[in-house]
């Protein structure tokens, strides 16, 4: 290729759980296609094959280290539906306790810890608003990352309250929570989640959780930041960077959102399910599709989860991955929590994405919204357990049936989907949020997400491993452990 057109590989990338690589077409300058690689196969599927089902409670998890509860929920609630066993109201609201400390965790750390140094690099250092955000951002020396990891420690000693331990609880099962909560437990836990909240509304936000919730508008947003200086807050300082660098023009995908929905309680669940699309419309999951075709994974026929086959086929022709590629009746999806807010129908949210789409400063916004919104409603949950009262059901596990357990995880939407025969697992398929966003091309050679969301991106002079790029990988916060489980 000419000095104009040429390819690079940027990767492996740090703060990134797990191994990625991702080969750029450059053309003039910008980026003219992306091939996204998972490079480490790790077979989950073949691990669960022939086990006791139950034994997918203890196995699952350590798919991942960050978002193992998010995979003790999918697999306990793929398991309850092949009992057809329901949680009583305290297990409903103690494993979305879990499943949200969890989530907010992710998204608190990924935002401090994973996004935010990146503007801390010496690339910017002619930037007007370089010094401020290096002394505050810069991986391991700032401040901001002293803070957070204190603040997060002491946000996680929810997990020891409610689930023993974290990573790997056993205590989330298909019937419930094994660890019922006592009344003055309830203090401890509300205590524990206004220290956190303190923190977010004095440091992150500058504001109360409820004032950032009710933002209704991008025009909203953008009055809310000029109300006070970027260093008034985290959230304000990461605004201002976002308009600095046009952060809202980078990273767009195809605007098809899914979300499974999430946090069910007496039926009904805190963030809808659905899909979103030139508007919201109904999700059938029948119409999911694992496509093999540039896989290294055995088969070209593309299979729902229920009937999935993942076996490894290394030299396969044409394929550049070990993740597979699945689609929505067809199409790609993006998930995350720009697609739950967006298919919730948060206002914030719906307005941005009809302004701007998915792009980087989008996906920031909806995941620092969502920690707000999920903080508020576990003040509520907490409210509602009733000590005393179960907080766990059980039920004879048939030895032949069929279980779908569908979850939202921090970085999207989440299927294990079960099968037993003669009372042991004879099938056992997984599709996590990374897989849906970082999928490869498919049969009719359509790029996966992120590889759509990379076109575009500029290179600054000078460049071999673009910036712009990186944000636009980080903004999807990837799990690749998850993604090649």
């Amino acid at each position: 290729m000419s000095d104009a057109r040429r390819r690079i590989v940027v990767g492996p990338f740090n703060r990134v759980e797990g191994d990625l690589e991702v080969t750029l077409d450059i053309d003039a300058g910008r980026v003219a296609a992306a091939y996204v690689n998972a490079p480490l196969y790790r077979g989950f599927e073949q691990i669960l094959a022939g086990k006791d089902p139950r034994d997918a409670l203890v196995i699952a998890p350590r798919i991942c280290g960050i978002c193992s509860v998010s995979q003790s929920m999918a697999a306990a609630y793929a398991l309850a539906d092949a009992q057809r066993l329901a949680m009583p109201r305290n297990g409903d609201l103690a494993t979305n306790l879990v499943l949200a400390a969890e989530n907010v965790a992710d998204h608190f750390t990924h935002f401090y810890l994973f996004f935010m140094p990146d503007f801390a690099r010496a690339a910017y250092s002619r930037e007007p608003w370089y010094a401020d955000l290096a002394q505050r951002f810069t991986a391991t020396a700032g401040d901001a990352p002293r803070e957070a990891i204190g603040a997060r420690a002491q946000w996680l000693h929810l997990m020891g309250l409610l689930a023993g331990k974290w990573p790997h609880t056993l205590g989330l099962q298909p019937g419930g929570s094994t660890r019922p909560v006592q009344a003055q437990e309830c203090l401890r836990l509300l205590v524990q989640i206004a220290g956190f909240r303190r923190f977010l509304e004095q440091v992150t936000f500058g504001d109360r959780l409820e004032a950032i919730v009710a933002l209704d508008s991008a025009a909203a947003l953008s009055a809310w930041a000029a109300a006070a200086p970027p260093h008034s807050s985290d959230l304000r300082r990461f605004l201002a960077i976002a308009d600095a660098l046009g952060l809202e023009a980078l990273g767009r995908a195809s605007d098809r959102f899914m979300s499974y929905g999430s946090y069910l309680i007496d039926g009904q669940r805190l963030f809808a399910p659905g899909l979103w699309h030139h508007g919201p419309q109904p999700l059938d999951t029948a119409l999911i599709g694992e496509d093999l075709s540039r896989s290294w994974m055995h088969g070209d026929v593309a299979r729902h989860p229920s009937r999935g086959v993942t076996l490894p086929e290394p030299d396969k022709a044409d394929a550049y991955s070990w993740c597979k590629a699945p689609r929505l009746d067809g199409a790609v999806v993006e998930v995350g929590a720009l697609a739950r807010q967006v298919v919730d129908g948060h206002p914030l949210v719906r307005d941005l994405v009809a302004t701007s789409g998915g792009n980087v400063r989008n996906r920031v916004v909806a995941r620092l919204l969502e920690v707000a919104r999920v903080v508020i409603a576990m003040e509520g949950w907490v409210r509602g357990l009733v000590p005393g009262e179960p907080f766990c059901h059980t039920a004879v596990l048939p030895d032949n049936a069929d279980g779908v357990g569908l979850v939202e995880a921090a970085r999207g939407s989440l299927g294990h989907w079960v099968s037993i025969r003669e009372g042991r697992i004879s099938n056992y398929q997984i599709i996590a949020p990374t897989t849906w966003n970082f999928s490869p091309r498919d049969a009719s050679g359509v790029p996966g997400a992120l590889e759509q969301a990379l076109v575009g991106a500029p290179l600054r002079d000078g460049e071999t491993s673009p910036l712009a790029a990186q944000h636009i990988v980080r903004s999807f916060d990837p799990c690749m452990v998850c993604t090649v489980h």
